[in-house]
């Protein structure tokens, strides 16, 4: 795919509360480096932005930007620091005021985070809920105490830690608030085929549900596995013919039962032959387990 820029001057920008990302116009401005930080114009009014790469036909088809980009207004002045600043001072009480209210309007829902944009027009409330809400009378107090238009924004558990998290089992910043656009779908199937554990303590992310990187190599391991023998197969190879009782996936290999009870691992390339690919034991798991899907 085409990794040449879009046009000269565009850049890709994360910004906001959730990390949201675009291509935005920065051609008003001379070039910028990975990190800058810049105050943007998006669909939602003035921001605090980060510039993470410049903006190609590959970045605009991976993000599905379809629409007209935003603009890079300019870099931030010590006014604009002052108001990112007042707006996250703001953030500690609008949060404690909403959930009192939620509280004294008996609502079943839990308050997540706050986000208050810097041009003082808008406050967005993240909460997590088991169904709709109701918060019509919530909206109309809270936007009367606050003096501002307030929107209330439900999302999932995965979202939550987008919000919330810092960083994985693997040291590194979870991967929902640093490149991940989308929460892709993990089921212990995939767990299973990779023959990682199934302590769920060691294959759960921050938010709880099974991590996301159980997808990223799934793929391979699914090509790989189609191309070697079922376990149970019986197989005829250059040491003699024997039943597939074992495979190592990513090295390509089979750990053979010959007669005479003796076991050998064997690679790929020395199975002449697959005489039958038996009945036994499937290569992974073909329960009818729910997927742990992302919300």
């Amino acid at each position: 795919m085409d990794s040449a820029p879009v046009d000269t001057g565009f850049y890709v920008v994360r910004y906001g509360a959730t990390r949201q990302l675009g291509d935005f116009n920065g051609r008003s401005l001379p070039p910028l480096a990975r990190q800058t930080a810049v105050i943007i114009r998006s669909e939602r009014g003035v921001e605090w932005g980060t510039v993470l790469c410049p903006a190609t036909k590959q970045t605009r088809s991976y993000l599905g930007n379809t629409g007209e980009p935003g603009r890079i207004l300019r870099l931030p002045s010590p006014e604009d620091e002052e108001r990112r600043d007042n707006a996250r001072a703001k953030e500690k009480l609008e949060f404690a005021t909403c959930a009192g209210m939620i509280r004294d309007h008996h609502l079943q829902m839990q308050l997540i985070d706050v986000e208050h944009l810097m041009t003082d027009d808008r406050v967005i409330f993240y909460y997590l809920a088991e169904g709709r809400v109701d918060f019509r009378e919530l909206v109309k107090t809270l936007a009367k105490e606050l003096q501002v238009r307030v929107e209330m924004r439900q999302i999932g558990i995965r979202d939550e830690a987008k919000l919330l998290a810092d960083y994985g089992d693997c040291g590194k910043p979870v991967c929902c608030n640093t490149h991940l656009t989308e929460m892709p779908p993990v089921s212990m199937k995939m767990a299973k085929l990779q023959k990682a554990t199934l302590d769920p303590t060691k294959i759960s992310g921050r938010c709880g549900r099974l991590k996301c990187c159980l997808r990223y190599e799934y793929d391979t391991y699914e090509e790989y596995r189609r191309e070697l023998p079922p376990i149970g197969a019986m197989v005829v190879t250059k040491a003699g013919q024997g039943k597939v009782i074992a495979q190592e996936i990513l090295s390509k290999k089979l750990m053979i039962a010959f007669d005479g009870a003796r076991q050998s691992m064997v690679d790929l390339k020395e199975v002449l032959t697959v005489i039958s690919r038996g009945g036994g034991k499937k290569n992974t798991d073909q329960t009818t387990e729910k997927d742990d899907e992302a919300e």
